[in-house]
């Protein structure tokens, strides 16, 4: 099959450092090439990818010095030069949100589009459903809800490389983790005060967006100043392996509704356990007593951490293997492009072509 990979510019594929979707874009551009595919990558330059490259600008957005850049119509462009391409490829398969919807309208059934974000904002469900014949992807079930009626074909969870994280039997660091992005959202603080409650050493190693500059300031840094948390900074994909593989437990404690929230995944491929807080798509990810558990205040996370800590490392790198993996991940995509190129809707009938 010839399958076009679409991927946003704003990071690199993969991102050098946080970053999910493109992430998510270059595991499976792999994972589908390993599988014998003719998959062509659509992304910025530096893409360290299996497919085939073409590249859409010298830098990811985010790596570009220069002072003033524009994001769409970096997108504009690229959606230009796909279309181009398009009659070359089975399937388009966009990761960009919206960009693409008005044009290719008219080859809508040769596309997938994987919606990668939050649905809960006003005017999303305008747009999909006024461009309502692409067939869309979630990432879980729960972030369908704002947008129930989309033209849904499929959940299809997000996978990791089972070769990309090591496993760690016996964690050294003694410590919690908490890997991500410093937002008010993603709770950082009630991490701290979780760890600092339980009488455990808390790293945090975060990514400080210019947006949340503010909140780190005034919330997070004199938090971090009472309690001894240690906050590393943004780290690498491969600082990844040491780093969760030597936590005794991930920290996820969000309070928003999370689409899928990846580290949880990743924790898990080193055979981390995970306390997460039940807000999105956790309830999808972690399964209690067996990858982790599942609360809804800091008491019960407190109260549960000793057991988290005891679940068998193994136990939970296997459950990823065969739930998260890349290539899992990889051969559920494969079979909705099939169904779309033989015509089939969401439920096994047929779809109007053109």
């Amino acid at each position: 099959m010839k399958i076009a990979q679409i991927a946003p510019l704003c990071e690199s594929v993969p991102p050098r450092l946080y970053g999910g979707t493109e992430r998510i874009v270059a595991y499976l551009t792999d994972a589908l090439v390993e599988l014998g595919h003719d998959v062509t990558l659509f992304a910025s330059a530096e893409a360290r990818t299996k497919a085939t490259l073409i590249p859409m600008r010298d830098k990811a957005i985010r790596l570009d010095d220069a002072p003033r850049k524009s994001d769409l119509a970096a997108h504009l462009v690229m959606m230009d030069q796909v279309r181009r391409y398009a009659d070359q490829f089975d399937i388009l398969h966009f990761h960009t949100d919206l960009v693409q919807l008005p044009l290719f309208e008219d080859i809508a059934h040769r596309t997938l589009t994987t919606i990668h974000g939050r649905l809960d904002i006003d005017d999303l469900d305008r747009a999909y459903r006024r461009w309502k014949r692409y067939p869309l992807v979630s990432i879980s079930d729960r972030q369908r809800e704002p947008i129930p009626d989309a033209n849904w074909l499929a959940t299809i969870h997000h996978g990791v490389p089972t070769n990309l994280l090591r496993f760690s039997a016996h964690p050294q660091g003694g410590y919690l983790a908490f890997l991500g992005r410093i937002s008010d959202e993603k709770r950082a603080d009630r991490a701290i005060a979780i760890a600092q409650r339980a009488k455990i050493p808390l790293k945090i190693a975060a990514k400080v967006d210019e947006v949340d500059k503010l909140y780190f300031h005034r919330v997070v840094e004199p938090l971090l100043q009472s309690s001894g948390a240690e906050f590393i900074g943004e780290i690498s994909e491969e600082e990844k392996s040491e780093f969760l593989g030597n936590a005794r437990a991930l920290l996820f404690p969000i309070d928003w509704p999370e689409p899928f929230g990846l580290v949880m995944i990743e924790a898990m491929a080193c055979g981390t356990p995970v306390l997460a807080f039940n807000c999105g798509a956790v309830p999808e990810v972690i399964e209690p007593n067996l990858t982790g558990a599942i609360v809804s205040s800091e008491d019960e996370a407190v109260a549960a951490l000793d057991s988290v800590m005891a679940l068998d490392r193994r136990k939970i790198r296997r459950a990823f293997e065969l739930r998260f993996s890349a290539t899992v991940m990889a051969r559920r995509y494969v079979q909705y492009y099939t169904r779309l190129c033989a015509g089939e809707d969401r439920d096994g009938g047929r779809t109007a072509a053109g």
